[in-house]
Protein backbone atom coordinates (compact mmCIF):
# COMPACT_ATOMS: atom_id res chain seq x y z
CA UNK A 1 0.00 0.00 0.00
CA UNK A 2 1.30 3.67 -0.77
CA UNK A 3 1.91 6.07 1.64
CA UNK A 4 0.63 9.41 0.29
CA UNK A 5 3.01 12.42 1.63
CA UNK A 6 0.86 15.82 2.17
CA UNK A 7 3.18 18.64 0.24
CA UNK A 8 3.19 22.14 1.93
CA UNK A 9 3.82 24.69 -0.55
CA UNK A 10 4.46 28.26 0.63
CA UNK A 11 3.42 30.59 -2.11
CA UNK A 12 6.07 33.27 -2.39
CA UNK A 13 4.56 37.14 -1.24
CA UNK A 14 2.72 39.15 -3.87
CA UNK A 15 3.18 36.46 -6.56
CA UNK A 16 -0.02 34.19 -7.11
CA UNK A 17 1.89 31.21 -8.28
CA UNK A 18 5.23 29.29 -7.18
CA UNK A 19 7.82 28.95 -9.85
CA UNK A 20 11.37 26.72 -10.12
CA UNK A 21 13.62 25.98 -12.56
CA UNK A 22 16.09 23.16 -12.27
CA UNK A 23 18.89 22.17 -14.48
CA UNK A 24 22.35 20.73 -14.20
CA UNK A 25 23.89 23.31 -12.21
CA UNK A 26 20.59 23.58 -10.02
CA UNK A 27 18.81 19.79 -10.41
CA UNK A 28 15.66 19.07 -8.24
CA UNK A 29 16.46 17.33 -4.68
CA UNK A 30 13.14 16.73 -3.91
CA UNK A 31 12.36 13.30 -2.89
CA UNK A 32 10.32 11.33 -6.01
CA UNK A 33 7.59 10.08 -3.30
CA UNK A 34 4.39 9.66 -3.89
CA UNK A 35 2.59 13.37 -3.00
CA UNK A 36 -0.43 15.50 -2.91
CA UNK A 37 -0.78 19.17 -2.44
CA UNK A 38 -3.71 21.84 -3.03
CA UNK A 39 -2.23 23.32 -6.10
CA UNK A 40 -2.53 22.55 -9.76
CA UNK A 41 0.87 21.43 -10.84
CA UNK A 42 2.65 22.42 -14.48
CA UNK A 43 5.78 20.71 -15.08
CA UNK A 44 7.55 21.01 -18.25
CA UNK A 45 10.90 18.70 -19.00
CA UNK A 46 13.09 19.98 -22.19
CA UNK A 47 14.32 16.55 -22.95
CA UNK A 48 15.27 12.89 -22.60
CA UNK A 49 13.40 10.27 -20.76
CA UNK A 50 11.82 8.97 -17.83
CA UNK A 51 8.66 7.69 -15.62
CA UNK A 52 5.89 9.28 -14.91
CA UNK A 53 3.27 8.28 -11.81
CA UNK A 54 -0.29 10.50 -11.98
CA UNK A 55 -2.69 9.00 -9.70
CA UNK A 56 -3.28 5.06 -11.29
CA UNK A 57 -1.43 5.78 -14.04
CA UNK A 58 2.42 4.77 -14.92
CA UNK A 59 3.58 5.67 -18.34
CA UNK A 60 6.96 6.77 -19.41
CA UNK A 61 8.14 9.93 -21.63
CA UNK A 62 10.78 9.84 -24.14
CA UNK A 63 11.87 13.44 -25.65
CA UNK A 64 10.67 15.28 -22.84
CA UNK A 65 7.05 16.11 -21.22
CA UNK A 66 4.93 18.64 -20.56
CA UNK A 67 1.93 17.90 -17.77
CA UNK A 68 -0.68 19.73 -15.97
CA UNK A 69 -1.63 17.89 -12.64
CA UNK A 70 -4.93 19.22 -10.65
CA UNK A 71 -5.53 19.93 -7.51
CA UNK A 72 -4.77 17.12 -5.02
CA UNK A 73 -3.66 14.68 -7.78
CA UNK A 74 -1.29 11.95 -6.08
CA UNK A 75 1.75 11.72 -8.06
CA UNK A 76 5.55 11.53 -7.89
CA UNK A 77 9.08 12.73 -9.30
CA UNK A 78 9.54 12.89 -12.52
CA UNK A 79 13.23 14.30 -13.30
CA UNK A 80 15.30 11.12 -12.24
CA UNK A 81 18.84 12.56 -13.01
CA UNK A 82 20.17 15.83 -15.29
CA UNK A 83 22.21 15.72 -18.13
CA UNK A 84 23.83 18.68 -20.06
CA UNK A 85 21.28 20.85 -21.35
CA UNK A 86 18.12 19.40 -19.98
CA UNK A 87 15.48 21.95 -18.00
CA UNK A 88 12.42 20.77 -15.89
CA UNK A 89 10.42 24.00 -14.96
CA UNK A 90 7.77 23.48 -12.17
CA UNK A 91 4.69 26.07 -11.49
CA UNK A 92 2.46 25.31 -8.61
CA UNK A 93 -0.89 27.75 -7.90
CA UNK A 94 -4.02 27.16 -6.41
CA UNK A 95 -7.09 26.57 -8.53
CA UNK A 96 -8.78 30.27 -7.14
CA UNK A 97 -5.48 31.81 -8.39
CA UNK A 98 -7.98 34.54 -10.82
CA UNK A 99 -10.44 34.69 -8.29
CA UNK A 100 -13.80 34.10 -9.73
CA UNK A 101 -12.52 35.28 -12.85
CA UNK A 102 -12.55 31.54 -14.64
CA UNK A 103 -16.23 31.24 -14.30
CA UNK A 104 -16.79 34.50 -14.51
CA UNK A 105 -15.13 36.32 -17.71
CA UNK A 106 -16.14 34.66 -21.02
CA UNK A 107 -12.80 34.53 -22.71
CA UNK A 108 -11.46 32.43 -19.50
CA UNK A 109 -13.70 29.79 -19.37
CA UNK A 110 -11.65 27.10 -21.27
CA UNK A 111 -8.98 27.34 -18.79
CA UNK A 112 -11.29 26.59 -15.92
CA UNK A 113 -12.37 23.47 -17.87
CA UNK A 114 -9.11 22.59 -18.41
CA UNK A 115 -8.19 22.77 -15.07
CA UNK A 116 -11.35 20.69 -14.51
CA UNK A 117 -10.09 18.02 -16.74
CA UNK A 118 -6.42 18.22 -15.02
CA UNK A 119 -8.06 16.62 -12.09
CA UNK A 120 -7.18 13.19 -13.94
CA UNK A 121 -3.39 14.05 -15.17
CA UNK A 122 -2.97 15.44 -18.88
CA UNK A 123 -0.11 15.25 -20.74
CA UNK A 124 1.05 17.44 -23.63
CA UNK A 125 2.67 16.08 -27.10
CA UNK A 126 3.49 17.93 -30.50
CA UNK A 127 3.80 21.82 -31.12
CA UNK A 128 2.14 22.79 -28.26
CA UNK A 129 4.46 21.12 -25.90
CA UNK A 130 8.14 23.24 -27.29
CA UNK A 131 5.99 26.35 -27.77
CA UNK A 132 4.74 26.22 -24.02
CA UNK A 133 7.95 25.05 -22.72
CA UNK A 134 10.27 28.08 -24.30
CA UNK A 135 7.48 30.28 -22.59
CA UNK A 136 7.71 29.14 -19.32
CA UNK A 137 11.89 29.17 -19.28
CA UNK A 138 11.52 32.66 -20.38
CA UNK A 139 8.70 33.32 -17.41
CA UNK A 140 12.34 33.74 -14.80
CA UNK A 141 13.23 37.12 -16.52
CA UNK A 142 9.66 38.59 -16.60
CA UNK A 143 8.48 40.94 -13.88
CA UNK A 144 5.35 39.69 -11.55
CA UNK A 145 2.88 41.34 -13.40
CA UNK A 146 3.95 39.81 -17.43
CA UNK A 147 4.62 36.44 -15.56
CA UNK A 148 0.78 36.10 -14.35
CA UNK A 149 0.00 37.23 -17.86
CA UNK A 150 2.29 34.74 -19.60
CA UNK A 151 1.09 31.83 -17.64
CA UNK A 152 -2.84 33.02 -18.47
CA UNK A 153 -1.55 33.14 -22.10
CA UNK A 154 -0.06 29.71 -21.72
CA UNK A 155 -2.71 28.07 -19.81
CA UNK A 156 -5.22 29.56 -22.63
CA UNK A 157 -3.02 27.64 -25.29
CA UNK A 158 -2.95 24.67 -23.67
CA UNK A 159 -6.77 24.76 -23.20
CA UNK A 160 -6.81 24.63 -27.12
CA UNK A 161 -5.55 21.58 -27.96
CA UNK A 162 -6.62 17.81 -27.53
CA UNK A 163 -4.35 16.39 -24.67
CA UNK A 164 -3.28 13.14 -23.51
CA UNK A 165 -5.83 12.10 -20.31
CA UNK A 166 -3.91 9.82 -18.35
CA UNK A 167 -6.52 8.31 -15.56
CA UNK A 168 -9.71 7.92 -16.90
CA UNK A 169 -11.71 6.72 -14.11
CA UNK A 170 -12.81 10.34 -12.46
CA UNK A 171 -15.45 11.73 -14.39
CA UNK A 172 -15.29 15.63 -13.74
CA UNK A 173 -17.43 18.40 -14.44
CA UNK A 174 -16.19 18.81 -17.85
CA UNK A 175 -16.89 15.38 -19.33
CA UNK A 176 -20.88 15.48 -17.84
CA UNK A 177 -21.27 19.21 -19.23
CA UNK A 178 -22.14 18.31 -22.11
CA UNK A 179 -25.85 17.35 -21.40
CA UNK A 180 -28.10 15.57 -18.40
CA UNK A 181 -28.55 12.42 -20.15
CA UNK A 182 -24.28 11.62 -20.52
CA UNK A 183 -24.20 12.53 -16.95
CA UNK A 184 -27.02 10.45 -16.01
CA UNK A 185 -25.15 7.53 -17.60
CA UNK A 186 -21.97 8.32 -15.57
CA UNK A 187 -24.05 8.11 -12.40
CA UNK A 188 -25.26 4.83 -13.52
CA UNK A 189 -21.89 3.15 -14.31
CA UNK A 190 -20.22 4.46 -10.93
CA UNK A 191 -23.54 3.39 -8.87
CA UNK A 192 -23.05 -0.33 -10.76
CA UNK A 193 -20.18 -1.18 -12.14
CA UNK A 194 -19.81 -4.26 -9.76
CA UNK A 195 -23.01 -5.70 -10.81
CA UNK A 196 -23.21 -7.04 -14.25
CA UNK A 197 -24.63 -3.61 -16.64
CA UNK A 198 -27.00 -4.62 -19.21
CA UNK A 199 -26.59 -2.29 -22.63
CA UNK A 200 -30.77 -2.62 -22.67
CA UNK A 201 -31.31 -1.40 -19.10
CA UNK A 202 -28.69 1.76 -19.77
CA UNK A 203 -30.54 2.37 -22.71
CA UNK A 204 -34.03 2.59 -21.40
CA UNK A 205 -32.26 4.74 -18.92
CA UNK A 206 -31.72 7.51 -21.53
CA UNK A 207 -34.91 6.82 -23.08
CA UNK A 208 -33.14 5.15 -26.02
CA UNK A 209 -33.19 2.19 -28.37
CA UNK A 210 -29.67 -0.52 -27.43
CA UNK A 211 -28.37 0.57 -30.73
CA UNK A 212 -29.53 4.11 -30.50
CA UNK A 213 -27.46 4.65 -27.13
CA UNK A 214 -24.56 2.94 -28.37
CA UNK A 215 -23.78 5.20 -31.22
CA UNK A 216 -24.54 8.24 -28.89
CA UNK A 217 -21.95 7.47 -26.08
CA UNK A 218 -19.24 6.35 -29.00
CA UNK A 219 -19.81 9.77 -30.42
CA UNK A 220 -19.39 11.76 -27.12
CA UNK A 221 -16.90 9.83 -25.41
CA UNK A 222 -14.93 8.94 -28.38
CA UNK A 223 -15.44 4.64 -26.64
CA UNK A 224 -17.94 1.89 -27.23
CA UNK A 225 -19.99 1.67 -23.81
CA UNK A 226 -18.29 -1.88 -22.93
CA UNK A 227 -15.11 0.09 -23.66
CA UNK A 228 -15.37 2.83 -20.88
CA UNK A 229 -16.99 -0.04 -18.64
CA UNK A 230 -13.73 -2.36 -18.64
CA UNK A 231 -11.76 0.83 -18.49
CA UNK A 232 -13.68 1.94 -15.30
CA UNK A 233 -13.50 -1.24 -13.36
CA UNK A 234 -9.47 -1.84 -14.58
CA UNK A 235 -8.95 1.75 -12.74
CA UNK A 236 -10.80 1.38 -9.96
CA UNK A 237 -9.24 -2.12 -9.08
CA UNK A 238 -5.74 -0.04 -9.58
CA UNK A 239 -7.06 2.41 -7.08
CA UNK A 240 -7.59 -0.43 -5.09
CA UNK A 241 -3.88 -2.32 -5.81
CA UNK A 242 -2.85 0.66 -4.77
CA UNK A 243 -4.13 2.66 -1.80
CA UNK A 244 -5.19 -1.38 -0.09
CA UNK A 245 -3.61 -4.66 1.06
CA UNK A 246 -6.13 -6.66 -0.56
CA UNK A 247 -5.41 -9.51 -2.28
CA UNK A 248 -5.59 -9.41 -6.27
CA UNK A 249 -8.23 -11.70 -6.09
CA UNK A 250 -10.24 -9.79 -3.91
CA UNK A 251 -10.02 -6.79 -5.96
CA UNK A 252 -11.07 -8.67 -9.37
CA UNK A 253 -14.33 -9.08 -7.37
CA UNK A 254 -14.95 -5.76 -5.54
CA UNK A 255 -14.27 -3.98 -9.39
CA UNK A 256 -16.87 -6.01 -10.88
CA UNK A 257 -15.14 -8.67 -12.27
CA UNK A 258 -16.92 -12.11 -12.21
CA UNK A 259 -14.01 -14.24 -14.13
CA UNK A 260 -10.48 -14.07 -12.57
CA UNK A 261 -8.84 -14.59 -16.14
CA UNK A 262 -11.07 -11.77 -18.07
CA UNK A 263 -10.21 -9.29 -15.05
CA UNK A 264 -6.12 -10.29 -15.50
CA UNK A 265 -6.44 -10.02 -19.37
CA UNK A 266 -8.26 -6.36 -19.40
CA UNK A 267 -5.52 -5.32 -16.73
CA UNK A 268 -2.49 -6.46 -18.77
CA UNK A 269 -3.98 -5.03 -22.22
CA UNK A 270 -4.83 -1.69 -19.69
CA UNK A 271 -1.63 -1.51 -18.17
CA UNK A 272 1.03 -3.42 -20.06
CA UNK A 273 1.58 -5.65 -16.95
CA UNK A 274 -0.05 -8.04 -14.63
CA UNK A 275 -2.18 -6.45 -11.59
CA UNK A 276 0.40 -7.81 -9.39
CA UNK A 277 3.51 -6.35 -11.06
CA UNK A 278 1.73 -3.49 -11.38
CA UNK A 279 1.40 -3.09 -7.76
CA UNK A 280 5.02 -4.25 -7.05
CA UNK A 281 6.35 -1.53 -9.71
CA UNK A 282 4.78 1.29 -8.60
CA UNK A 283 5.29 0.83 -4.82
CA UNK A 284 8.80 0.08 -5.53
Amino acid sequence: MINYSFEDIVQPQHKSFHYQLFDLNTPNRNSPRWHYHPEVELIYISNGKGKRGVGTSLSTYTEGDLILLGSNLQHMGFTDSFEDGKTEVVIQFLPEFLGNMLTQVPELNSIFKLLELSKRGLSFSGPIKEKVGQALIGLQYESDFQSLLTLINILKEMSLVNPNILNTTDLTTSDTDKNDRLKKVFNYIKSNYQDEINLSQIADQTNMTTSSFCRYFKLNTGKSFIQYVNEYKINHAAKLLLETNLNVKTICFDSGFNNFSNFNHFFKKYYQTTPKKYREKIIN
